[in-house]
């Protein structure tokens, strides 16, 4: 079995060596914080590798028995092997995608937020569904999510909504999310019952380790608002002022938490996710002028659109960067994202 480009088992093997010398020093347990990023990058490398010489094993095995039935034809161990490519393939196509997120900051978990466009209820609405269809992917995926500011809409949907999303390679794969998605359908709020097109934005940042931060924020650069915390539907989630908005007035980026009833702990989830921020403006600012030197353009960017999603008058969700399509727009909207995600990827790496 031949590797790709994605995956050199002989030089995932060299680091483990070198990350297990790292882990056998003396003074390994100096820094706490390093020693957890060795021990988890030295976890995730034997996993991969084990996944791999695995399928290699299996592969291996199947084809000494098809060289069998060829000269003994024996339909019962025929069915058994057909059986068996099949989760072979489901399971060659779930270590690709996990080979090809070899960004960085793939592994990082991510900050998502979604915000509506213009038309009120319309886009509110669509921004709702948008909300479901990554938090059913989270729950399909094992994932954890962390609400961290929910703004209801006036009508319907939300204004607003900000998670993070926990659980290795969350940024990887939902990197390529980042961006315009526009929804197509028969307004339910319409009573002459028109088509309507809605759009809504979808914003994806990688949350740092506080590590590999050196940002300095200064108090003159911010301005702290803190008001009572509301849950979904409008609830009253906290009577006292707990929730936290921090406003960046440099890079204007706003930041807001309100899941923790106090308020201290919620001002520094902020300071941490606005660091993240500010730090991710920086790495995208790098990576825009190594572009420009390379003379590479790039037309993804968070104002494009990326994807829409067809509900009449045929249905169809078309991601625009890609091609890839599917006709099923309800099996998408309960989080069957995954062609999505594979497909960016692979056009990614080339």
């Amino acid at each position: 079995m031949t590797y790709g480009g994605h995956f050199d088992p002989d030089i995932k093997k060299d680091r483990i060596i070198e990350l297990e010398k790292e882990i056998n020093s003396i003074d390994f347990w100096n820094d706490k914080s390093h020693a957890e990023e060795v021990l988890n990058e030295v976890n995730i490398l034997k996993s991969k590798l084990s996944k791999v010489e695995n399928l290699k094993q299996n592969i291996s095995s199947n084809l000494d028995i098809i060289n069998l039935i060829k000269e003994t034809p024996d339909l019962e161990m025929k069915t058994l092997v057909e059986s068996d490519i099949n989760n072979i393939k489901k399971e060659l196509d779930s270590v690709e995608l996990e080979l090809l997120l070899s960004g960085p900051y793939d592994k990082c978990d991510c900050i998502l937020e979604i915000h509506p466009g213009a038309g009120g209820t319309e886009s509110c609405d669509w921004a709702s569904m948008l909300y479901r269809m990554y938090t059913r992917w989270c729950e399909k995926n094992n994932k954890k999510i962390e609400l961290l500011d929910y703004q209801d809409g006036d009508e319907a949907g939300i204004k607003s909504v900000s998670i993070i999303i926990h659980g290795l390679n969350s940024y990887g794969y939902l990197k390529n999310e980042k961006g315009v998605h526009r929804l197509i359908r028969i307004s339910p709020f319409d009573s002459n019952k028109r088509r309507h097109t809605s759009f809504a934005s979808v914003d994806i940042t990688p949350l740092y380790n506080e590590t590999e931060i050196d940002i300095e924020i200064k108090d003159s650069d911010i301005r702290i608002d803190t008001y009572c915390a509301s849950g979904h539907g409008g609830q009253g989630v906290n009577t006292t002022p707990s929730a936290v908005r921090i406003t960046h007035f440099p890079s204007k980026i706003v930041v807001t938490c309100q899941n923790e009833r106090s308020q201290i702990r919620n001002k520094e989830t902020c300071m941490s996710i606005l660091k993240s921020k500010l730090y991710n403006l920086e790495v995208e600012k790098r990576e825009k002028e190594l572009k420009n030197i390379k003379g590479e353009n790039s037309d993804i960017n968070f104002g494009s659109q990326i994807r829409t999603y067809t509900m009449c008058p045929y249905t169809l969700v078309k991601d625009h960067r890609t091609n890839t399509e599917n006709p099923n727009v309800d099996k998408v909207l309960d989080g069957d994202i995954t062609s999505f995600i594979y497909d960016n990827l692979k056009m990614e790496v080339g």
